[in-house]
Parts: structure tokens; C-alpha cells; sequence
């Protein structure tokens, strides 16, 4: 019988493999540990467990970073992931500006900068993309070549035919053709694209309250209403990237709108963005704070209505649920779902009381029950599923000790 190649699963060093990956993972779950509990932890003995720990010190993976000092008996060595080993970056690109941010292979920001650019509409996006990343990558104190992996997130989605953004229209200068070569040609490192919505998806089921949850949908709401679907642990984006563009489903209660795409508006987006809180409250006679747009009416609206007793504040965010719940029913219809995720600012305004209120109604409407719940990745959700998206891809490159 022939032997074992090398790669092949089952051999040394494979085997070897798997256990400084294994070892890798906890140390990024637990922080610095030592040899003995890195040993208990994994199942390996001291002399093995002293080994895999040579050699990933000596492939610059993890360093020594002090003793067990204070515990009785003698103190031990602790080790940790080498934040140095690698970089990622992340850009979140809205129309107003391009959040930029740098992490080190541990997960922890170490640069972040913003450029703003609504008066700069007129230079392309390969250039606004590559000053927003020098400017995080020079706060993080390194070069653009120091960044192993680059992930983007806009609104809309690039379609894998033809490298075109779609559904978003509003985003100016990211519609050329060329564009993802140019940035190819601009950049020394890998690019990704993705939804931003999507996005948020990963941002939850990584940090929030997705955890543990292999079949979801995440329903976000601030400037546009869209949806994000995990089916089987992974990301569902459809044959043109255009899963989760929600706002456009027709929903019962909302006008049928045709040339969707044109008019950019219609169907679940009309019965339950964010614009429709300031309508229904202006029918309820509910005084409108002053904002600077409808997104931030919207939260100071349903922010008070979540703390109101009855009255009409609690009649908006009644109707505001119906709405909600409308829509989901037929997502719920579709794909059954574990979990819904409500997020975005203008859902996380409503909180506990629309939630309740949201479920309660799509109990009422769909067979399913899905339990729902709130976000819990409130700050930058967008920029943070970027960061854990490149740090996934990076880490399995950079980890991989069988090579």
C-alpha cells in the first residue's frame, strides 16, 4: 500500500498543524497562557505541548509575555499570539465619508482614521479608497505593504459576472467598470468586497448576538432598509449579490412600485424604513424633534415611544411594528429561520418594546416562530464585520504551520 504524501490528512504533519492551530485559537480566545495550561486545554502532554510551542515561537507566531506571577508555586512562562504577525484593514464607504481602520492578528484596532466626502464626489473612489487606508494605516504606525488583507464594505453589492456595483445607485464614482482592477492594480495586498449589511451579519455572528447560530436573518434599518441571510453558517448573497435588498420586496400595505431600481424606492422600504416613523408620528399628532433628517427623527421618535406607557407614542410604535412584522413574515416564509437579528440605529432606538411588540405580531402572521432579538454590536458594526471577515482569511493563511 502506498505511504502517506505530505499534506495528506492524518500525517505528522498535518496532525502537527491542527494542533498549533488548535493551541492559536485558544490563546486568541483566553489571552497569554502557560505551557501546562495550553497542555490541558488541547489534550497534549508537557513535552508535546513544549514543542508546539518552539516551534510557533520560532515561525514568530506567538512570544513570551511574563509569568504566572502571584499564583502559589513557582511561576510559569505565559505565551500569546504575536500581534505583529499580521495586519488587516477595513473600510466601511457610505456617500458622506470612508471609515478606515487597521487591526492587528489578535482582533485589537490599532489605526483608525475618516475621511469625509461629500465635496469630493468628483475624484474617483480608487483614490478616496487608498487615502482613507494610508490614513489608517499610517495611525497605526506601519505601510501600506504591511496590511496582508484589505475587506470593503459599501452599500449595494459588486455582481460576480460583471464586477459591477448594484443597488446602489446613491454611492457616486463606484459604478465604473474598471473599478475593481484599478484598485487591484493600486493596491499590493488582497481586496475583498462585501455588502455592508452583510457586513453587520458577520459582525453579530462573531461578537453578538448571532453567536453560536448557523441560520439567521438580520434585519437592518437606518438609511435604507436591507437584510442580511446566514443559511448553514455561511453568508447567502444570490446569483448578483443581491440577497437581503429587502427594500424593494412588495409587501401588502405598500404601494407596487415597477423599475424598482430606477426609482430607488417601494414595497418594504415605504411601510417600514426609517422615513415612515416621522409620517405616522406627524398622523398621531406626536410633536417632531428638530434633527438634521428623517434617520435621526426616527431614533429620537421611537427612543421615547419605548419609554411611554400608552398614549400615541405607544400607537406608533405599534404601527411601526405591524409594519416591521409584515415584511419579515414573508422572509420568514421563505427561508424558516432560527433567529432574527434587529439592528441598525433606528431599530436599536425602538429596543426591548418594539422587539416585543415585533414578535408578537409575527407570531400572529407566519407559521414559523423565529425568536428575535436586538443587536448587540451597536459601535461601527459595519467596519467591525470587515475587520473579522479579513482576520478570518488572514488567520488561516498566516496559521497555517503545514506549509
Amino acid at each position: 500500500m502506498a505511504g502517506n504524501t505530505p499534506g495528506t490528512p492524518g500525517t505528522p504533519r498535518v496532525l502537527r498543524a491542527m494542533n498549533d492551530r488548535a493551541a492559536l485559537d485558544l490563546l486568541l480566545e483566553h489571552g497569554p497562557l502557560s505551557r501546562t495550561r495550553i497542555g490541558k486545554l488541547t489534550g497534549l502532554s508537557k513535552p508535546t505541548a513544549s514543542q508546539l510551542l518552539a516551534r510557533l515561537e520560532a515561525a514568530g507566531l506567538v512570544v513570551a509575555t511574563g509569568t504566572t506571577e502571584g499564583r502559589p508555586g513557582p511561576n510559569a512562562q505565559l505565551y500569546a499570539v504575536n500581534a505583529r504577525a499580521a495586519h488587516v484593514a477595513a473600510l466601511d464607504v457610505t456617500p458622506d465619508r470612508i471609515l478606515a481602520a487597521v487591526a492587528d492578528v489578535t482582533g485589537a484596532v490599532v489605526g483608525r482614521f475618516e475621511l469625509v466626502t461629500p465635496g469630493r464626489r468628483a475624484e474617483s473612489a480608487v483614490r478616496r479608497v487608498t487615502e482613507a487606508l494610508d490614513g489608517a494605516v499610517k495611525a497605526a504606525g506601519l505601510v501600506r505593504t504591511d496590511v496582508h488583507r484589505v475587506v470593503i464594505g459599501t452599500p449595494g453589492a459588486f455582481d460576480p459576472g460583471t464586477g459591477r456595483l448594484r443597488y446602489a445607485s446613491h454611492l457616486p464614482g463606484w459604478h465604473a467598470p474598471s473599478l475593481l482592477d484599478e484598485l487591484a492594480a493600486e493596491l499590493p495586498m488582497p481586496v475583498e468586497y462585501e455588502n455592508d449589511v452583510n457586513l453587520v451579519a458577520v459582525a453579530e455572528q462573531r461578537l453578538g448576538a448571532a453567536r453560536g447560530h448557523e441560520d439567521f436573518v438580520l434585519l437592518w434599518n437606518e438609511e435604507g432598509l436591507g437584510a442580511a441571510l446566514v443559511i448553514g453558517g455561511r453568508l447567502h448573497r444570490g446569483w448578483t449579490g443581491g440577497a437581503g435588498e429587502v427594500g424593494f420586496m412588495p409587501v401588502p400595505g405598500a404601494p407596487l412600485v415597477r423599475q424598482v431600481t430606477k426609482v430607488n424606492s417601494g414595497g418594504f422600504q415605504e411601510l417600514a424604513g426609517s422615513q415612515v416613523v416621522t409620517k405616522t408620528a406627524r398622523k398621531l399628532g406626536i410633536p417632531v424633534p428638530p434633527a438634521p433628517g428623517y434617520v435621526e427623527e426616527a431614533v429620537a421618535l421611537l427612543g421615547a415611544a419605548g419609554a411611554a406607557d400608552g398614549g400615541p407614542e405607544r400607537e406608533l410604535l405599534e404601527r411601526f411594528a405591524t409594519g416591521l412584522a409584515t415584511g419579515l413574515a414573508s422572509m420568514v416564509a421563505l427561508l424558516d429561520p432560527e433567529l432574527i437579528v434587529l439592528t441598525g440605529c433606528v431599530l436599536a432606538a425602538g429596543g426591548e418594546p418594539l422587539r416585543e411588540l415585533v414578535q408578537a405580531e409575527l407570531a400572529e402572521l407566519a407559521a414559523p416562530r423565529p425568536r428575535l432579538v436586538v443587536g448587540a454590536v451597536q459601535e461601527q458594526p459595519v467596519l467591525r464585520g470587515a475587520l473579522e471577515s479579513a482576520l478570518a482569511a488572514t488567520r488561516d493563511e498566516v496559521f497555517d504551520t503545514s506549509r
